[in-house]
């Protein structure tokens, strides 16, 4: 077992990582009442089979799954659900679950009564090397994903390597595109990962991994924790990823791809587009390549995928500011690039499409 500190603002709270996991969330909570009574709501999906003892009265709510289920409507029925179990402020919500489930959860514990407490107890690889971690909480509205939330920070994060056993294998590559992502930033000790050092994430065991992740984005969120500027490398990838995402809603699409799926080809064209801004070399763009395969994930755009149009999806990206802005590797390390011109968005689709 491994334990990750995080501290963001005044707040400080474990992530345990490993098998069994899980069972500490009776201790987790006992240190939080301190003596005093209280009373826990799990918040989870029914198909969700993970046994937790919270170690005090506990109700449970069942949201829905996927991503419809992150909506104002439906925390609005989760927060009614809290007030119809008498939920205080002294009280913890539970969210377990993978990213949905704590997104959903800890937006509603971050608006009900002003702000309540709680612990995730993390089902999925992707919520247990991201979504989890952090304290960024939101829902989505039909404008986009996640334009509402709120930072909150959890007393606790659980991340039991166990229960990922039974993830069906696009879950598994989901988790591995954001493990992926974290093999470029830099380490909690800082400084970018030198020639080489980068692949060197897939030689570690499944626990090493997650803590590795957890790690980096401890020390990430720690220095910026409402993304003043710091945090922004977080976003290593997602900018393709999101406009991919995005355009596989519009009619006629051919692609499926979960959120981690998109991010590994979106480090694979950050790279090829940081190379043609003279940021990064050949090598570099082929770690990125091997990162990215050695994860058993493609690096290839889809098939049929307009450059113009995920140029205009990418230029509306909640993070774009109002311009073209990459999250891109060079000299300093991974960093937000802003104003990159257009033509060379175009000539590294180009290049990426030609890698097929």
């Amino acid at each position: 077992m491994i334990t990750v500190a995080v501290k963001a603002g005044d707040a400080s709270y474990p992530v345990v990582v490993g098998g069994g996991a899980r069972h500490q969330l009776g201790d987790t909570l006992a240190s939080v009442f301190a003596g005093r009574d209280g009373r826990a709501v799990v918040v989870t999906q029914a198909d969700i089979e993970v046994d937790v003892d919270c170690g005090v009265p506990c109700d449970r709510i069942d949201v829905p799954d996927g991503e419809q289920a992150k909506s104002l409507a439906q925390v609005e029925l989760v927060c009614r659900r809290f007030s119809q179990l008498g939920l205080s402020r002294r009280d913890v919500v539970v969210a377990v679950g993978g990213g949905v489930v704590s997104d959903l959860a800890g937006f509603a514990a971050a608006v009900y009564h002003r702000g309540v407490r709680y612990a995730t107890v993390a089902t999925t690889l992707l919520a247990q090397v991201d979504a989890a971690i952090g304290g960024k909480t939101g829902v989505n509205l039909v404008e986009g994903k996640n334009l509402v939330g709120a930072f909150w920070q959890p007393t606790a994060v659980l991340c039991d390597t166990d229960t990922l056993r039974t993830l069906p294998d696009r879950e598994w590559a989901s988790g591995r595109g954001e493990m992926a992502k974290y093999a470029f930033l830099p380490s909690p000790g800082g400084g970018r990962p030198g020639a080489g050092e980068a692949a060197t994430l897939l030689g570690m065991d499944l626990e090493r991994q997650v803590a590795h992740c957890v790690a980096v984005k401890a020390a990430v969120v720690g220095a910026d924790e409402r993304e003043g500027g710091r945090r922004a490398i977080l976003n290593y990838g997602h900018t393709l990823a999101h406009a991919l995402e995005a355009a596989a809603f519009e009619p006629g699409r051919r692609w499926d791809l979960r959120h981690g799926e998109a991010v590994g080809i979106g480090l694979v064209f950050a790279a090829l587009l940081a190379r043609r801004l003279g940021r990064i070399d050949d090598d570099r763009v082929a770690e990125h390549r091997q990162v990215v395969s050695g994860f058993g994930l493609s690096d290839a755009l889809p098939g049929g995928a307009d450059p113009d149009e995920l140029v205009r999806l990418m230029a509306r990206d909640k993070k774009a500011d109002h311009e073209l802005t990459y999250v891109l590797d060079g000299p300093r390390g991974v960093e937000p690039v802003r104003g990159v011109p257009p033509p060379a968005v175009l000539a590294a689709l180009a290049e990426h499409a030609s890698l097929r």
